[in-house]
């Protein structure tokens, strides 16, 4: 296990933009696949989008246009920038990172879009 911080949740209005931010407090040995899940009371939690090591990123189709994500390498970090933000966003964000040994995930961002 390693330590992730997350930071950038907030309160946003509708149509607005957020950035979260995910960084690892130690070195994660390579390769990984770093990712960003959300969770709503009484549902399970959803891949939001992923980017494994080679650069490749996905997307759930309710995300794609909108929300981009992105990583860099000293330190282990990922980010999610979100644009055009919908109420249905509400959700605590999780980032994750999973490499061959270990898997981690930080302790959620909470994230309300406002109609």
């Amino acid at each position: 296990q390693v330590e992730l911080v997350e930071s950038g949740g907030g309160l946003v209005q509708a149509g607005g933009s957020l950035t979260l931010s995910c960084a690892a407090a130690a070195v994660i040995s390579r390769p990984y696949t770093r990712a960003w899940y959300r969770q709503v009371p009484g549902k399970q939690r959803e891949l939001v989008a992923s980017l494994t090591d080679d650069g490749t990123s996905i997307y759930v189709d309710s995300v794609k246009g909108r929300f981009t994500i992105s990583g860099d390498n000293h330190p282990s970090s990922v980010f999610l920038q979100m644009d055009s933000l919908k109420p249905e966003d509400t959700a605590v964000y999780y980032c994750n990172f999973k490499s061959l040994t270990i898997e981690s995930w930080g302790r959620g961002s909470q994230v309300t879009v406002s109609s």
